[in-house]
């Protein structure tokens, strides 16, 4: 039983107070990778800040991890969903044709948020500096060390 609740995801938020660990995202479209982070020269400069996915319009979108939905809503003639995921985290979810969350409501990962267009493009914030998701994209691996009593 023990090993069941160690296995289920901390609440959103709590794993930046308790240790200094990243939230482990699972990539939001089941789809290959159209173009992968590539960190512009400078701030002005071109570049991917984040993850462009090659979808299928009205593929299904999925919280890369558990948070509190920030954004949801149209930019420049775009759907995007911005989720904040505590301890200065956050992701968002670019070029999308439909929205399923609204602004501050929680969500878990693995939820559907919306629906993809011809491209879904994911980024991911950390401070507010862009980074590359796929740092945080896999499986956390537990470490288990024996002690002699």
């Amino acid at each position: 039983m023990a090993l069941v609740a160690s296995a289920l995801a901390p609440p959103a938020g709590a794993w930046s107070h308790h240790h200094h660990e990243r939230p482990v995202f699972r990539p939001p479209v089941d789809a290959p990778v159209a173009d992968p982070f590539r960190p512009p020269e400078d701030p002005y400069g071109p570049g991917n800040r984040g993850i462009e996915y090659d979808t299928v319009p009205g593929q299904v979108v999925r919280a890369a991890a558990a948070g509190t939905v920030a954004f949801a809503g149209p930019v420049a003639r775009s759907l995007y969903i911005t989720i904040d995921h505590g301890g200065g985290v956050t992701s968002t979810y670019s070029y999308l044709q439909r929205i399923s969350v609204r602004a501050g409501t929680g969500v878990a990962r693995g939820q559907v948020i919306g629906i993809a267009g011809e491209r879904l493009h994911f980024g991911v914030r950390l401070k507010g500096a862009y980074t590359d998701p796929a740092g945080f994209i896999g499986v956390r691996r537990m470490r288990v060390r024996l002690v002699p009593l």
